[in-house]
């Protein structure tokens, strides 16, 4: 199916681009987000009277989102979840969470800006793309602990704390191999002796 691109999209094209899609991608994410139009004569006769609106608008929200952008340089944002002592998460951290997180710190976002490469189901410090606008994108850091202190020491050491406490798990384990390995050894009895 042919789409004339509203505006730029990341690995398909830029605004006023005739692009070939399949029908679904069409049909289901860029036709209902306003971010295309299907490639007929109309569409096409009015995207052509109507693209020095658009592209006015785009470069309006491109500074707002470079204002914005300037503003969140280097944003980290704590998650605060209950976790097992491995470090692995009773559930997990969703777009939801991290848009919710950045908001209460006074942006404004949603969740369907941010890209998360990865589940989020553990402690520690995760990178997240943020595309404040299609040609603007920048990473935010979700810090995802148990509890305030505990992201604050994440947060100067950058990484996550269960690594702390599988090295002293590991080293109370290999003690306690030593000790018991004394109480394992074969002991002769004095008629074994003889």
């Amino acid at each position: 199916m042919q789409v004339v691109l509203l505006q730029r999209v990341e690995d398909l094209g830029q605004m006023g681009e005739v692009v070939t899609v399949k029908p679904g991608f069409a049909r289901n994410f860029l036709i209902p987000r306003k971010k295309a139009l299907r490639a007929t004569k109309e569409n096409m006769a009015y995207f052509e009277a109507q693209r020095k609106t658009l592209e006015s608008l785009n470069a309006n929200t491109k500074k707002e989102a470079e204002a914005m952008s300037a503003k969140m340089q280097n944003l980290t944002v704590s998650v605060i979840r209950q976790a097992a002592e491995s470090g692995k998460l009773y559930g997990s951290v969703s777009t939801r969470d991290i848009a919710e997180a950045v908001n209460a710190q006074g942006f404004k976002t949603n969740r369907d800006q941010y890209t998360v490469n990865q589940s989020l189901k553990t402690l520690g410090l995760f990178p997240v793309k943020l595309a404040l606008h299609p040609e603007i994108t920048l990473t935010v850091t979700v810090n995802i602990a148990r509890s305030e202190e505990e992201a604050k020491i994440q947060q100067q050491r950058g990484t996550a704390l269960i690594k702390e406490n599988a090295d002293k798990e590991a080293a109370a384990a290999k003690e306690a191999d030593v000790d018991t390995s004394a109480f394992l050894e074969p002991q002769t009895t004095e008629e074994e002796a003889a």
